[in-house]
């Protein structure tokens, strides 16, 4: 069991911070800000060693997110006093964002096939495209950023079993199901918000 725990702590810690993470966007507080840094941080060194190289390229871009993400829910909407609320993502701006996590999808795969020896170079590329999406949306208290996760979450969990992450794969199981009761939540919210 030691030996169990000693080749996988680095996946318990990141799995217990990442419980936490979406346990707070569940009741969109800002403090998920603060622990997802630290699970990002660590998450470099989990991903790199595990050779989810997109999945760790990932995380200095969450690294960043996480500060705009901060700064986006405690920054004064303009002509107000009161931080953003909840709200829809903008039905013209679909399109856009499709193509762009199609064009970030290819791109990503690209450099996995050609500069790394990724044996996941579609799911990695796929998961880490819509990520890019999901956490400005998520950001931005979009509602629908949810959508995005649930996506995420499913593929995610069947990759982190392949890989032999079985804690933040079980994590990401639990996600989806969170997800679906986030998006209800949120928008329980953004209803209450609106009145």
């Amino acid at each position: 069991m030691t030996d169990f725990i000693a080749a996988h702590w680095l996946d318990i810690v990141t799995t217990i911070l990442g419980l936490a993470y979406i346990l707070l966007e569940y009741k969109a507080s800002i403090w998920m800000w603060l622990v997802g840094f630290l699970m990002q941080a660590l998450g470099i060194v989990l991903y790199y060693q595990k050779g989810l190289y997109a999945d760790c390229g990932m995380e200095f871009y969450y690294l960043a997110m996480t500060v705009y993400g901060y700064w986006r829910w405690i920054k004064p909407k303009a002509n107000s006093q009161k931080p953003i609320a909840i709200r829809h993502f903008p039905k013209k701006a679909v399109g856009y964002w499709l193509l762009f996590i199609g064009i970030i999808w290819a791109f990503i795969y690209w450099l996995l096939v050609t500069f790394t020896n990724s044996n996941v170079p579609l799911a990695d590329s796929f998961t880490t495209a819509l990520s890019i999406v999901g956490i400005w949306a998520l950001a931005h208290k979009y509602l629908e950023q949810w959508f995005i996760w649930i996506a995420v979450d499913i593929v995610t969990c069947a990759l982190y079993f392949y890989k032999d992450i079985p804690f933040k794969a079980s994590l990401y199981g639990l996600y989806v199901i969170i997800a679906i009761a986030g998006f209800i939540k949120w928008r329980q919210l953004m209803r209450a918000d609106a009145k």
